[in-house]
């Protein structure tokens, strides 16, 4: 599906920066962990669950304190630079890291692991903001997903393999966590010199190297910079929903993992072996959810499948909960593999997994189309700050439901797939379309044979009208479902105002046209809502030719095209569409949708073309083009050839 991107220059480097650092975050932290249970606790008389949970904290902090800055400092410097000399504090941290093993000094350990958060915190601060620098708007669902399937599978390597090098033998344990915090360290530093110039930059979008942003002084000032990124963040409803949203993800995420030890020994009544078929039941799970959601998403903004996403926790949350403590304790893996309440157990995360990567990874592809990229990398920090937060919020969360309330672990579960359910039906409440576009676009995948050529023509953000040929009453749904964003689309009123489908009509914000003759102002109440939806940025779409051909050829285009381009100066969005001549819902054999369908996975062909400045639009041209585009589309119906361009989604 999306496997070319990890052989390409332009994202396999930074593929690779993000997930060794990942690996050697975790691999240091659980490194720490090991050491803090099995020698520092027992030499000095330590409280485990405080000295456990005080790790914690002092990892999460420097999130708190310098994830803003961090932003800040993304905005305003070269951020590939900036990727590079944080892998390289990276190293020098985990030198110092390997000399802390070797002396078997916790408090030196300690210091490092703050060092570490703020270096984690910098960083997660770049690593989304750069990746827009390098792949346009329709490959960056795909880009997410493989950043998040990278990141799950490195943190579950890391926590492994610390615990196969604390096995090893005394002689060899030290050496070999040393050398492999270095190692990897070193290889992550390798892949950040390979990193590219950045190769892709939306029109609308300024440099960051010519942002205000960029020529404001950077000063660091970590609380103020807190206070402003969160600012900043609120002033975009969009965008602080998203933050919202992530953060939900977050918060049920670190209760998930913070109980799976325990859940590990005291409901499947295993050990550690246990606990880590678990983890790696989840991490597979979310690997595989991220991979789905982008190859759902077929290169467009899919927020519908944030609820989906939601919908499936919550029910494999509920479905986990149902399963039965073990009658004891202590058993082996092979004995516990014999068992189907642990097969159950690992259906479940696998399936609480699944709704993760679909639920994350739109909402991640959200803020980078949604931002400025001279304050991407703030956004980016008030996110982090957001789920740090929440983090902790999640640990309060357990423990007033486990120790204050007096749960079981299979009612705390349980309560979280409420809240993902609850979270996943608000969404849908609220907002209803995206849900709606999405069942559009799935309904005309099963009914179609989709070709797609050209959609990264239609621009990343901002208002853009779309004008197509009007062949059958199936084209708004293709078109809609095709689309790499949400459309308003223009339609009769007697259509609109249909009994049974006005309803639908009304949520997918349809825009009624009235006939001149009937009603001589409905022309300009049309008109003033085409410019509301143009002045919110949005993408409306208009069959200029006003009705369906009657010989599948393009017909002359209509006056109310130049009446919103006088109205609305905003770039113009050619497409040709064929392959749905002679269907049931076109004029080709008598008047559409009177006779029965005939066909079924017919062969649709839609080519974008280049956007047309509004100076340059003019009906007689624009007609001229889509009737150019609308030949393209029939020579790939002709061909019989799946197109393979780099924005197909290969349906």
């Amino acid at each position: 599906m999306s496997r070319g991107l990890l052989t390409q220059r332009r994202f396999a480097p930074f593929f690779w920066v993000q997930a060794l650092g990942a690996f050697n975050d975790n691999l240091f932290r659980n490194t720490l962990l090991l050491m803090l249970t099995f020698f520092a606790v027992p030499r000095h008389g330590w409280d485990m669950g405080l000295a456990i949970n005080l790790a914690a904290g002092l990892f999460i902090l420097p999130f708190l304190l310098f994830s803003a800055w961090g932003g800040e400092l993304a905005d305003h410097v070269d951020k590939r630079r900036l990727v590079r000399v944080l892998k390289l504090a990276e190293c020098m941290l985990m030198a110092l890291a390997a000399m802390a093993v070797w002396y078997q000094s916790v408090i030196a350990l300690f210091v490092l692991l703050v060092l570490m958060g703020t270096q984690s915190a910098l960083f997660g601060a770049v690593k989304f903001a750069i990746l827009p620098q390098h792949l346009p708007s329709y490959e960056l669902g795909r880009g997410n997903a493989w950043i998040h399937v990278g990141t799950f599978a490195a943190i579950l390597a890391g926590a492994l393999l610390a615990g196969v090098l604390a096995a090893l033998p005394a002689p060899w344990s030290r050496p070999a966590i040393m050398a492999t915090l270095v190692g990897v360290a070193l290889l992550g530093w390798g892949a950040s010199l390979a990193l590219p110039l950045p190769a892709h930059a939306d029109e609308d979008d300024a440099p960051s190297s010519s942002s205000a942003a960029a020529h404001s002084r950077l000063r660091f000032r970590p609380l103020a910079s807190l206070v402003d990124v969160l600012r900043g963040g609120v002033h975009s409803p969009v965008l602080w929903s998203a933050i919202l949203a992530i953060s939900v993800f977050w918060f049920l995420g670190a209760s998930f993992l913070t109980q799976l030890p325990a859940w590990a020994r005291v409901v499947a009544g295993g050990d550690e072996a246990m606990m880590s078929m678990l983890m790696a039941a989840f991490a597979f799970g979310f690997g595989a959810g991220a991979l789905v959601c982008a190859r759902l998403s077929g290169g467009r903004l899919e927020l519908g499948l944030v609820p989906l996403g939601a919908l499936i926790i919550g029910a494999a949350s509920l479905l986990l909960a149902g399963v039965d403590s073990a009658a004891e304790m202590g058993r082996s893996l092979g004995m516990l593999i014999e068992q189907p309440e642990v097969w159950r157990m690992l259906a479940g995360l696998a399936l609480v997994g699944v709704g993760g990567g679909i639920y994350i990874v739109p909402l991640y592809t959200l803020l980078q189309l949604g931002s400025h990229e001279a304050r991407l990398g703030r956004i980016i920090a008030a996110n982090n700050i957001c789920n740090a937060l929440l983090m902790v919020v999640a640990a309060g969360y357990g423990g007033l439901m486990l120790s204050g309330l007096g749960l079981d672990l299979q009612s705390f579960v349980a309560s979280l797939g409420g809240i993902a359910l609850a979270v996943g039906v608000a969404m849908i409440v609220r907002r209803p379309r995206p849900v709606l576009r999405l069942l559009v676009f799935v309904l005309v995948a099963l009914i179609y044979r989709l070709r797609l050529r050209g959609r990264h023509h239609v621009p990343a953000r901002g208002a853009a009208l779309v004008v197509c040929n009007h062949v059958s009453f199936m084209d708004a749904l293709v078109i809609g479902g095709a689309c790499p964003r949400p459309l308003r689309f223009l339609m009769d009123r007697p259509i609109y105002e249909s009994p049974r489908l006005n309803w639908l009509f009304r949520l997918v914000g349809a825009i009624p046209v009235d006939s001149e003759r009937s009603d001589p102002g409905g022309l300009r109440r049309t008109l003033d809502q085409v410019s509301q939806a143009l002045r919110h940025g949005e993408v409306v779409m208009l069959f200029p030719e006003g009705r369906l051909t009657r010989d599948g050829e393009v017909q002359a285009f209509r006056r109310g095209l130049d009446l919103i381009l006088a109205r609305n100066p905003v770039p113009v969005v050619p497409v040709g569409l064929a392959g749905l001549w002679g269907s049931w819902t076109s004029n080709r054999h008598g008047p559409a949708l009177t006779r029965l369908p005939r066909r079924f996975q017919a062969k649709v062909a839609l080519v974008f073309g280049e956007p047309v400045p509004a100076a340059k639009a003019s009906r007689a041209g624009l007609a001229a083009q889509v009737k150019a585009l609308k030949r393209e589309a029939d020579a790939v119906i002709a061909a019989g050839k799946q197109d393979i361009s780099r924005d197909n989604p290969a349906r």
